[in-house]
């Protein structure tokens, strides 16, 4: 076991969200190993991955949980909304269908989740352009509407992902600094400064990635 001291300041927890086949394990590889993935299976269950980046100045470690996207394993996902700090809630641009279910995604999102709890939206495939179903302007009302986060990503391209991730966690922070996010709470999402390096807790109530991706 190593004895050096943690790198970063804070754990903040992610979850991604929405309908199946929106790219939302592409993301994730796109964020966590800056490569596309052309063929993504269909995640089971959920997958799990960090990254290290620097947030407002601080270094900020990311635990990021993918959830899958099948109606069949809503049951399994909604237990990993529990203390989530941030969410990334993804649809297709190219697929009407996946849009016209944020509203249950987001439902799930309200209510499984804490009131503090930074929600963006993510409209993926921005690379395919000419197969646009859904306008960026309807998805950013929608957005407004809803208090949501808005951005376009392409993770096939990389445009946008490291935003898409950044601009969460910029939010949580800022909800740290004002008071509006207590750290103190069970179901915050963020865990600051980590005092046992060995300690092996991965967050206040997060499974460890064995458990979750072994649904």
């Amino acid at each position: 076991m190593t004895t050096a001291p943690y790198n970063y300041s804070y754990i903040f927890k992610y979850i991604i969200i929405g309908d199946m086949g929106v790219g939302k394990s592409c993301l994730l590889h796109q964020f966590t190993e800056k490569k596309f993935m052309a063929d993504c299976p269909h995640t089971i269950g959920v997958e799990f991955g960090t990254r290290i980046m620097e947030v407002s100045g601080q270094k900020v470690k990311l635990q990021i949980w993918d959830t899958a996207g099948q109606e069949r394993f809503r049951a399994v996902t909604r237990s990993y909304y529990r203390g989530a700090a941030g969410a990334l809630m993804v649809y297709d641009i190219t697929r009407r269908s996946t849009y016209n279910h944020l509203s249950s995604w987001l439902t799930d999102a309200r209510n499984l989740t804490n009131p503090n709890t930074v929600i963006i939206l993510i409209g993926n495939k921005a690379d395919l352009e000419a197969q646009r179903d859904v306008t960026y302007e309807e998805a950013k009302q929608f957005a407004e509407e809803n208090g949501l986060l808005f951005l376009e990503a392409s993770a096939k391209t990389g445009e946008n992902v490291e935003d898409a991730f950044l601009e969460a966690a910029k939010k949580i922070y800022q909800n740290i600094q004002d008071g509006s996010l207590d750290l103190n709470a069970a179901e915050s999402g963020v865990q600051h400064k980590p005092s046992a390096p060995q300690g092996g807790r991965l967050g206040n109530d997060a499974p460890s990635p064995k458990e979750g991706c072994s649904c």
